[in-house]
């Protein structure tokens, strides 16, 4: 009956899903004021497991343009390869499909719920494409991603829900200038974010690369990590 535990299979997809839902559980955690419901919860999750197929998509087909119009590994084609296809993809279709689910719903009356809504759908992302990075690559993969690639994409959830919690605030407040600019950087810091994290990681090469690496993203998770503390703290009803 409990065959299936002892699976190497099993073991490697609970290697991809575990780090994911243990962040999940500590951004719903800090949520003091008002939790959303599991429904909404399961949505933001599916969303972005959406959002990785279609990034997927977009990519492909991005790449293989872009391939053609610059020189394959040049620096322009490696700072448009992630920074316009890859970071843009799939930070878009993460604001895209959280937009869409979240922006009227009633539950949507917290500041910080714009950072626990951001954190869902980049931990779904996340958790689809180390499913598939797990079964490709082995064990190995999955702990090398559970403290660089997965944490990495909630920390672009947090700088995106940052900014799109306090949107939502700007709006109700009838300050809609505010609001639009405020959504406009939800969806381009996690970009630059993001973009500069691939460019950095793909081609820091040399010794100097990877320690430039390892500072940019200790300093990516010490600043995601204050600002959730923060932010979470100083929370209120909309």
């Amino acid at each position: 009956m409990f065959f299936f535990l002892f699976q190497p299979s099993t073991w490697l997809i609970a290697a991809a899903v575990i780090p994911a839902l243990v962040l999940m559980f500590m951004i719903y955690r800090a949520d003091r004021l008002d939790k959303e419901s599991g429904r909404l919860l399961l949505r933001l999750v599916l969303c972005g497991c959406a959002a990785a197929g279609l990034s997927m998509l977009t990519e492909s087909i991005g790449t293989a343009v872009l391939n053609r119009v610059t020189a394959e590994g040049s620096r322009l084609n490696n700072v448009l390869t992630y920074f316009l296809i890859v970071a843009g993809s799939e930070e878009g279709f993460k604001y895209l499909l959280m937009k869409k689910t979240t922006w009227n719903s009633q539950e949507f009356n917290c500041q910080f719920d714009g950072v626990v809504y951001a954190v869902f759908v980049a931990l779904g992302f996340a958790l689809l494409e180390n499913v598939g990075y797990v079964i490709s690559y082995g064990f190995g993969t999955a702990l090398l991603r559970a403290v660089t690639a997965i944490p990495g994409h909630a920390c672009f959830g947090v700088f995106m829900g940052n900014w799109y919690g306090l949107a939502k605030r700007y709006e109700h407040m009838g300050l809609t200038g505010r609001s639009g600019y405020c959504r406009k950087l939800a969806l381009l810091v996690p970009i630059l974010l993001h973009g500069a994290y691939d460019y950095i990681a793909v081609t820091s090469e040399s010794d100097f690369g990877v320690v430039y690496f390892g500072i940019f993203v200790v300093l990516l998770f010490v600043i995601a990590f204050i600002m959730t503390r923060r932010l979470s703290r100083n929370d209120h009803f909309i």
